[in-house]
């Protein structure tokens, strides 16, 4: 796989899962249907839903549903992880079909060549776009990274944040008499471990749902109020070069209905519409 720090592409990474207090949102006895975006002679993308791993691991003995073998068992061939989402993020997951493809998309991955587009609720309203380079520890874990120091340098961490939606509900989740969200899309240029949660926590904008870095009371106001348990992260569009062709691909995935029916809540509807989920140029 690719030879980087990256978090998403470094197969070191591939092998970790989430913390299990994440939200899940599988039924541990029926396997999630993986619906396929995309599919030709080499590669195939997902969309993974939340809650789902995206291989087996040593930390995952008691797991029984995995997006490689499920998505295996869709397109009746072996499938080769290139990058990773968190556990509790949904959207676009891409495998290769053999080696010598996945070799191909990791290097993209490791030179920041493919593109990144995800959709995130986050607390409070937020009316200015940015960029933070704000460097990041590396999360270590007891046993992928017992051999890690912990003492390292925080690494370079680039995230572009671009607010689309602002929303203000007349219900109290915390001191305040009313609670404020925003839709946000964000694009990782680099891909440290919780990035994107980690950013937005950082500028006071908690994703809601992230129950590492994120608010528990406005994440419990969501459980109780909307009656769903999840991240409110998506990863929403994946654009890269076809590895064989050098074709340009822009792979985008629908909001899942939970996002549908919470945009109705927020007088959100219809306001973000997918016309082309898969294009090549």
């Amino acid at each position: 796989m690719n030879l980087d720090n990256d978090s998403e592409t470094k197969m070191t990474e591939l092998e970790r899962i989430e913390n299990a207090s994440d939200s899940l949102e599988i039924d541990e006895e029926t396997a999630p249907e993986i619906e396929v975006l995309y599919e030709d002679e080499d590669i195939v993308a997902i969309h993974k839903p939340a809650g789902l791993l995206v291989h087996r691991s040593y930390l995952a003995r008691r797991e029984r549903f995995f997006a490689m073998q499920l998505t295996r068992d869709k397109v009746g061939c072996h499938v080769f992880p290139v990058h990773r989402l968190d556990r509790p993020t949904s959207g676009v997951l891409l495998f290769a079909k053999s080696s010598e493809m996945a070799n191909v998309l990791c290097e993209q991955f490791a030179s920041k060549t493919i593109e990144k587009e995800y959709l995130a609720i986050v607390r409070g309203n937020m009316h200015d776009a940015a960029t933070l380079d704000y460097p990041l520890k590396q999360e270590l874990d007891d046993h992928g990274d017992k051999d890690v120091d912990p003492d390292k340098a925080a690494q370079d961490a680039v995230t572009s944040y671009q607010p689309l939606l602002n929303t203000e509900i007349p219900f109290p989740s915390g001191r305040y008499a009313t609670s404020r969200y925003a839709l946000v899309k964000l694009k990782p240029h680099t891909g440290r471990k919780h990035q994107l949660r980690r950013h937005m926590a950082h500028l006071r904008h908690p994703i809601i749902g992230d129950t590492t870095h994120g608010d528990g009371k406005q994440n419990k106001f969501f459980r109780e109020h909307f009656s769903v348990n999840r991240l409110w992260l998506i990863a929403k569009k994946l654009s890269f070069s076809h590895p064989r062709t050098g074709q340009l691909i822009c792979i985008e995935t629908e909001l899942e209905e939970q996002w549908l029916t919470l945009f109705s809540a927020f007088g959100w509807d219809e306001q973000l519409s997918t016309e082309e989920p898969v294009l090549i140029c």
